[in-house]
């Protein structure tokens, strides 16, 4: 092949692999982009729309599985700590912040007034998303809870560490380690999350490391799963944010 030959093809395969790269890289953040999901999400939804239609809500819980746990696991420790606080559990099983986005979008805050909104979201968008999406996707969150409730604060949590529960179940590991792939993507995610807190109406709180051993082991006596909470890790939950729950309610 003659060099006029090859710098020919050169320029051909050029002239497709650029827009094909350009494409990739311009493509949206779909962690930013609110979308419903179909079957009993959308009864539970509903069913959210339905409860805030009551009024009488001081304090919402918003994000997926681990949040909506509160219901199963953490019942009890949930009646304890807010069952007289005007409290309403807004968690999805499965949900990723494109659905939050859509729910919010879609009745779970319409017409209430709360004093808090706390926000744990993004653990599920790890399979498809870069810790710099899946911050974007919790600032999309965070900025429709401030233009949609004014006046309500908003207490971002710190996604809570994990392990990838396919390669632990699978490897019957019994702890997940400090290096796991997801784990890692949270807290690049958790980095860019905390810059969101103004102090003012948005705060942010961490307590992933309550969840860990001292070597940054995550146990399945914590998180059975690696992944979901039992009894005991929805106390840790509910006393370590309990100071901060208080002075953001305007509680003595």
């Amino acid at each position: 092949m003659t060099a006029s030959r090859r710098f020919v093809l050169l320029v051909a395969l050029l002239a497709g692999f650029v827009p094909a790269l350009t494409f990739a890289q311009d493509k949206p953040n779909d962690a930013a982009i609110p979308a419903p999901r179909e079957g009993n999400w959308m009864k539970r939804h509903e069913s959210f729309n339905e409860r805030v239609k009551q009024g009488n809500v001081d304090l919402i819980f918003i994000g997926d599985s681990i949040t909506q746990g509160w219901e199963g696991a953490g019942k009890s420790v949930w009646q304890e700590y807010y069952g007289k606080r005007n409290a309403v559990n807004l968690g999805i099983g499965g949900d990723r912040t494109q659905h939050v986005l859509w729910r919010l979008d879609h009745g779970n805050i319409d017409g209430i007034n709360p004093k808090l909104a706390v926000l744990m979201i993004g653990t599920n968008n790890t399979g498809s998303n870069t810790s710099e999406q899946i911050a974007a996707g919790v600032k999309a969150i965070v900025e429709k809870l401030r233009t949609k409730l004014p006046n309500t604060k908003v207490l971002v949590l710190g996604i809570f560490p994990r392990a990838d529960n396919f390669d632990a179940q699978k490897n019957k590991a019994e702890k997940g380690t400090k290096d796991d792939a997801k784990r890692k993507i949270n807290e690049g995610a958790n980095e860019i999350i905390k810059k969101m807190a103004d102090n003012k109406m948005v705060y942010y709180l961490d307590i992933g490391p309550k969840f860990l051993s001292p070597d940054g082991t995550l146990s399945r006596e914590v998180m059975p799963d690696l992944l979901h909470l039992n009894e005991a890790s929805y106390r840790i939950w509910a006393e370590s944010i309990e100071p901060k729950v208080k002075e953001l309610m305007g509680e003595k």
